[in-house]
Order: structure tokens, then sequence, then C-alpha cells
């Protein structure tokens, strides 16, 4: 069967490129084979960097006002066109269609916050520093920037980079995950209709060779990235190596936390709903509940009658909760799991390899353990899909502790009618995103996300204020101006350092 093949997206028109090589694009609900996409060489990386190169010097020299205007435009069209973009998520990565509109939105939140570019470039000014002068402060681009961005939230994750870093004065080169790659494209149509100059946003489709080309490639100044924590530290290392301003978000093996004073009910539906939505495949989503003391039976009764309770189809289906995973290596890597898990002693309360598979999709069904300990695999791992895992703890403290010492800090979460003990833990918690009573604790446009240890690489977190840091660099001025024909000794310079008088 002959299947469209996906192209990239280079100074404004679809390009195929010198490189023939292409990756299966899954429908993952059906195990179909639904396209091919083209994967990039460092020929096409260079292409995408030179348009975006080419267009720089326009765009960052454009007012603050016309590319604020221009996002107000993009905004209204992805908004317009949200049931589309969401639609494409649901078929290439599988997901239901309820959990890809709202992924869509709170990308739509990224572009709300570039809208108001003006007044987060403001500089600073101090007048009369010292006699006569004055100093300034303002912030331009950094040039041509890159973004590198996972599978599992393929429309979101780049709305976290690249509208902040073009409404800043950049260009951008996005390289999306090869597996559900159909939604940037059209990310991309929709900035062409918004006005936005050719080769100021521009899409290369590839695997490790399109990778390695970003972070070796001289004229990228900055690359973003968010993906596994092996991959992050990877990426770092080598596009630091080359100068380049990196900001490379890790992994996750997120907490949550269940005191017995917590409403149980309450606690046991969001944590299903964390742990499972999307098929388990976010990196905020609550991997591990730790229950604290006598709490332990009751949460996880409630937690099986919930898990089992959830309907698993195709996320195009009327009453679909939960879709399958992205691709068939997924599927076995998360059985592979399950089953390594029972071989360690932990009690397998609900087992997603018993779901009734439909032909060819990838699906796998809810997973619950009780009684993980730290040492094994299951825990100390990264699983990516629909396996959540009980710990049980005596102590707030000992809960605390066993957080603080997973090697992630992503996100975590206390449930708890305590305002004294979530104060404890939201302060003590050596974690980056903390939740009280808010299982994932994704904050919004205009604060920064970010994790911790080996779930950050580099110093910026990504959107909001410090995505705006992490794309523009700082420039201070200090002027003095003179009356025509002034003099007199005072004005002589000196071979001391200048102090203010």
């Amino acid at each position: 069967m002959t299947v469209p093949t996906i192209g990239h997206r280079i100074g404004g028109g679809e390009v195929v490129g010198e490189s023939s090589r292409t990756a299966p694009v899954w429908n993952p609900a059906t195990g179909e084979r639904q396209a091919d996409v083209l994967l990039a060489g460092a020929a096409e990386v260079d292409a995408a960097v030179r348009a975006a190169r080419a267009a720089l010097p326009y765009w960052a020299d454009t007012s603050v006002m016309r590319r604020s205007r221009l996002m107000f435009a993009f905004r209204d069209l992805v908004e317009k066109h949200l049931d589309e973009l969401a639609w494409i998520v649901t078929a290439e990565h599988g997901k239901v269609l309820e959990d890809a509109k709202a992924e869509v939105a709170r990308g739509i939140e990224v572009i709300d916050f570039a809208c108001g570019i003006p007044h987060l470039l403001k500089g600073e000014y101090s007048d009369q520093v010292s006699t006569g002068v004055d100093l300034f402060s303002f912030r331009q681009p950094l040039g041509v920037c890159a973004g590198i961005t996972p599978f599992n939230f393929p429309a979101m994750v780049p709305l976290w980079m690249h509208p902040i870093a073009i409404a800043t004065g950049n260009t951008f080169v996005l390289k999306p995950s090869e597996r559900d790659p159909s939604v940037c494209n059209l990310v991309a149509e929709l900035y062409a209709e918004a006005g936005l100059p050719d080769g100021v946003f521009n899409v290369v489709h590839g695997d490790k060779v399109a990778v390695d080309a970003i972070l070796d490639h001289p004229d990228i100044a900055a690359v973003s990235f968010v993906g596994s924590t092996p991959i992050a530290q990877y990426v770092h290392e080598r596009a630091t190596a080359s100068g380049k301003r990196v900001q490379a978000l890790g992994g996750a093996k997120n907490h949550a936390v269940v005191l017995s004073d917590a409403d149980l009910d309450r606690a046991a539906d969001h944590l299903v709903a964390a742990a499972y939505g999307s098929a388990g495949q976010r990196c905020m989503a609550i991997s591990v509940a730790v229950a604290v003391g006598d709490v332990a039976e009751p949460l996880v009764e409630r937690m099986r009658e919930r898990a089992t309770a959830i309907k698993v189809g195709p996320g195009w289906e009327a009453g679909s909760e939960m879709g399958p995973v992205v691709t068939p290596e997924a599927l076995q890597r998360i059985r592979g799991y399950i089953g390594s898990g029972v071989d360690a002693g932990a009690r397998l309360v609900v087992d997603g390899r018993e779901l009734d598979v439909r032909s060819g999709g990838f699906f796998v069904g809810p997973t619950l353990f009780d009684q993980v300990t730290p040492d094994m695999d299951v825990y100390r791992d990264e699983i990516f899909g629909p396996v959540l895992l009980v710990v049980r703890v005596g102590s707030l403290e000992e809960a605390i502790d066993l957080i603080n010492d997973n090697t992630y800090a992503n996100g975590t979460a206390i449930f708890t009618s305590s305002g004294q003990a979530a104060r404890v833990f939201q302060r003590r918690v050596h974690v980056g995103m903390v939740g009280v009573n808010v299982p994932i604790p994704v904050p919004m446009a205009f604060h920064s996300f970010g994790g911790w240890k080996h779930s950050l690489f580099g110093a910026h977190h990504i959107h909001g204020p410090e995505g705006v840091a992490f794309y523009t660099r700082a420039k201070a001025v200090t002027t003095r101006w003179y009356e025509e024909g002034e003099g007199g000794s005072h004005e002589r310079g000196h071979l001391h350092f200048p102090v203010a008088d």
C-alpha cells in the first residue's frame, strides 16, 4: 500500500531535500503505517539554518509591536484550527481527542504570553548614575535558535519554545519527533497565514542524524530540548561544547504523597487520572503513589476500582478515556517492565497485559503495582506508560526522604488537609514543581516549567519569564553627552578605574 510522505518546511515551503531516508508514522490505534516521514541529513538542517539566518536581520529589526500583532494573528489561527490540530495529534500519537484538544489549548496559553512581548522586553533605566551619566539596559535576540521536541506532546511542547523565541526577534528551526510529525507542518502553515516572513520558522524532520547536525551547526545560537534524561544530558554536553546556549529538560519519576488526613476518594480519582491519562506518556504523569501509614490498603483498593473501570480504546471513539501507546516498541517495553515488576516481587493489583488488545493496535491497559521497593527496576526507571506504583512508608519524613533520594526531580504532589504538612513538604522536597492536592502541577504560561537534578540540564526552565531570558541576552549602555565646546579639566580622561561622582 502506498502511503503519503511527509516533507520538511523550509523557507516558507515544503521541501523534500537530498536525504531519501524515511521512518514510518503509525496509527497507534490500528497498528497501520499511515505515512512515511522524511529524515533530514546535515544538508537539510543546513538549508533550514541558512533560511533562518537569511531572515534574521529583517525579523530582529522588526518592531516589537509588529511582532506582537503577528503573535495575536497566529494565536487566533491556532484557536480557529484547534480541532484540526487535535485530530492530527490523536491520529499520530494516539491520545484521546479531548486530551489532544487540551494539549493544543495549553500551547495557546504560551502564545498568549508571547503576545505580551512589548511588556516582557522592557528594559531598565537609571538616571544620573554619575554626574551627567545615565545607564540603561535592554534585551536583544540571540540569532538562529533550534528546538528538539518529543513525541508525547507534539503540539504543546514546540509551542512552549518557538512563539517566545520568535516574539523576541529570533528565527527558529524545529526538529519535532519523527513519530508524530504532521502537526508541526500545519503550525508552519498557520504562521505563514498569520504573515510571518519566510524563513523565520522552519521544520526539519529527522532522527539522531538531524539532531547531531543541529547540535554541531556553527550558526545555531541556542538549543531547546525536551525528552529523556540520557538524551537531555547528551544534547546539553554536545551543544554546550559547540558554544551554544542550551536548555535540556529530561525525564521524570513523579511521586504523589498521600497522608491519612487526605480525602481518599478525591486522591484516588486524581492519582488514577494523573497516572493513566495519555497512557502515562507524560513527563508530569504520577508514576509513584507514596502511601503514608495506614492509608495504603484503602487507597490501593480505591485506585484498583477506578483503574479497572477506565475505558481503553481509539482516541476518536466516544467514551474512550485512554488510548494506545505510540509505537510497537513502546508497547513491548512497557509489557517488559510489568513482567520485571512481577519477577521482582511487587504485588500486581491490576495487570494491563490482560487487556483485550485490538487487532494491530498498540494497547496496554492501566497497570497498578503495590508493595514496590526502591531497588526494583519498575521504580528506578522511567517507564513512560500506564503503570502506577505504590510505595508504603511510615511517615511524611520518610516520604520526603524517598523523593529526595530519587535521581529525577520534575514534579511531585501531596494530598492532605493539613496546611502545616503541605508547607513542610513544599519547602523540604527537592523537586522543581510541587502540587498541593494538585497531581499534575504544570505552571501556567506566565510562570516557567522545569525540574531539578537529572530532570533538567542547563540554567533555564522553559517558557514564562525564564523563556524570555533564555532567548535573549542583556546589553547595558552607559551614556554621557557634552554640549558643543564644553571642556575643562574635569573632562579629561584618567588612567584609574572610573568611579561614580
